[in-house]
């Protein structure tokens, strides 16, 4: 372990603009990996799932290394944000036009919590006159959150048609991780992952169909780490949706105060889920 430890300080680092090293490995072998080798893995009409610790400026500037490359191999690459309703689509192309500036965007898509700043080069990044896409991808957090905490039976007609068609529940292993992750914070732990499901399958639903229309492009998810990490949230609705789509997921470590010993825990595959993703970057102060 003393090896890994200062493999991990001494070799293989850049660092970003906010002072972060990061290290990028190969979800499988676990060896050193580069970001044109995720390029190189990813072909139109493909799927790129990027994890993220929310609101965490290393890990947003590693996203745009990503899009970058996927443009310098020219690949046309639009780009999809968990935060973003679906249903406020209309919102965003009047953003990414002009029509509307930043402040009445963000009012308009009920924007809370986290400085948008922090996502906001991401859902610029696709060029509208090259045919990309900046999307909204997920279910309005009224809904989910209704779910949460009086159950997918509470739901209106009208509400119930936000869901996406035959809506399913995530698989048990996922469930079982959600629990650890989250059982303590639910006191209505099925309602609760049934929302949770509403918002992996909501955007799998709504990045299927997109690929689908648009099988010329690669789409860019930007997703919290847990609905990335091991396929078991996002990626396995998508395979379900959709199950010849190749999906490509970059998982995070964020390394901060983590020993040695407690990294190398961490990128090791599950037992029951596989790999943590098919890559997965290790990042620290």
């Amino acid at each position: 372990m003393a090896y890994f430890q200062a493999f991990f300080i001494a070799m293989f680092f850049y660092c970003t603009p906010n002072q972060t090293f990061a290290q990028l490995y190969d979800g499988r072998s676990l060896q050193t990996s580069t970001v044109d080798q995720i390029a190189a893995r990813v072909s139109p009409g493909s799927i790129l799932i990027l994890g993220e610790n929310h609101g965490l400026t290393a890990h947003r500037d590693q996203h745009m290394l990503v899009l970058n490359e996927l443009r310098k191999q020219g690949f046309k690459v639009s780009v999809g944000l968990e935060f973003v309703n679906y249903t406020d689509q209309t919102f965003v192309e009047q953003y990414k036009s002009g029509e509307i500036k930043e402040d009445q965007f963000l009012s308009l898509i009920k924007w809370t919590g986290m400085s948008f700043d922090y996502y906001k080069q991401q859902l610029n990044f696709p060029l509208k006159d090259q045919g990309e896409f900046s999307l909204g991808l997920n279910l309005p957090r009224t809904i989910s959150s209704k779910i949460s905490k009086t159950g997918l039976g509470s739901l209106t007609a009208d509400e119930m048609k936000l869901l996406p068609p035959n809506f399913e529940l995530g698989r048990d292993s996922y469930k079982e991780r959600f629990r650890e992750a989250a059982g303590a914070h639910c006191p209505h732990f099925e309602n609760c992952f049934t929302a949770q499901s509403a918002w992996d399958d909501t955007m799998a639903w709504t990045a299927t169909q997109f690929i689908e229309a648009h099988p010329d492009q690669v789409l860019v998810i930007v997703v919290g780490e847990f609905h990335a990490q091991y396929g078991g949230g996002l990626a396995n609705r998508i395979e379900a949706r959709r199950p010849h789509t190749p999906v490509t997921i970059v998982s995070q470590i964020w390394a901060e105060d983590m020993t040695a010993d407690e990294i190398q825990q961490a990128l090791q595959p599950s037992a029951f889920e596989g790999p943590r993703g098919d890559y997965i970057w290790v990042s620290q102060p």
